[in-house]
Parts: C-alpha cells; sequence; structure tokens
C-alpha cells in the first residue's frame, strides 16, 4: 500500500475516496478538537483486542478528542460491511466509520498495519503515528494533546 508517508506536524489529509460510513461522518464534525484516525480491520484480532480502549478513550475525552475509524480489509471477505456493522455494534464504535474497500484511504495515509493510530491536535498538525497494538504512548500523547489545549 504505497502512499507518501505524513510526517510530523503535517496537516491531517481530507479523508475522501471511502466505499462507504457507518454511523455519521461530516467534513466539519471535530473542528478544534484534537482527532483520533485509528486503522482497523474485522479479521485482525490485535484490532479488536484494543477497540473497547478506544470506546472508553472516546467517552473519557468527549467534547475534546474527535474520533474516527478506518475499516481497511485485509481480505475479500473483510469486505462484507454487514459484518463491520456487526462488528461496529458489538464493541460500541459510534464514531464515524469510513469503509476503505478501494484501499484510497489507506494509500493515503500509506497504512500497511493494523491497527495503525494517527493523532492530530486541534490545528490539525500530525502530532503522534503508531501502528501497533500498545496503546501507552498513544494513551500519553492523547493526554499532552487534550492538556496543551486548554
Amino acid at each position: 500500500m504505497g502512499g507518501v508517508k505524513l510526517k510530523l506536524n503535517e496537516k491531517m489529509p481530507v479523508l475522501k475516496g471511502y466505499t462507504n460510513v457507518i454511523n455519521h461522518y461530516s467534513e466539519n464534525e471535530g473542528k478544534d478538537m484534537a482527532t483520533l484516525i485509528h486503522f482497523w480491520s474485522v479479521s485482525c484480532s490485535d484490532c479488536k483486542r484494543v477497540l473497547p480502549k478506544i470506546a472508553e478513550l472516546k467517552k473519557q475525552y468527549q467534547g475534546k478528542l474527535h474520533v474516527i475509524a478506518i475499516h481497511m480489509p485485509r481480505s475479500k471477505q473483510d469486505m462484507d460491511i454487514k459484518e463491520v456493522e456487526r462488528m461496529a455494534r458489538k464493541y460500541n464504535l459510534t464514531e464515524p466509520i469510513l469503509i476503505d474497500n478501494d484501499y484510497n484511504l489507506s494509500k493515503q495515509f500509506n497504512i500497511r498495519f493494523v491497527p495503525s493510530y494517527f493523532l492530530f491536535d486541534h490545528r490539525n498538525n500530525l502530532r503522534h503515528y503508531q501502528a501497533t497494538k500498545r496503546l501507552n504512548m498513544l494513551l500519553k500523547r492523547i493526554e499532552r494533546i487534550v492538556e496543551d489545549r486548554r
């Protein structure tokens, strides 16, 4: 999945080219808030293990952190939107879920692995990126960015 790798402090790209949306998505939603974009897949066991923590973060930082999920299929079976919807309900994912069955967003963000996380500050500058199931560093960065906003 080639693409241009985002560098720290670069602006968040416009999210376009997704094939479907679960839950509501608006480009204007979450303006002036930190934004966490997380890439995941229904066939990714590591993703499923951290999804409850993402839902917890969304609740903990409500009004301060905008969360967007991007579902990147890893196989043909992962392209089943009904299965993505089922998983979203099971893991209480209420944030916008952009379905990336054509891999446009994955290419745009140069995603090779899921889960992957991109954290942007309230000015939409990239402040942190990681492609791992361990969330300790991500949690510290979110806290710092939310605190910086006060």
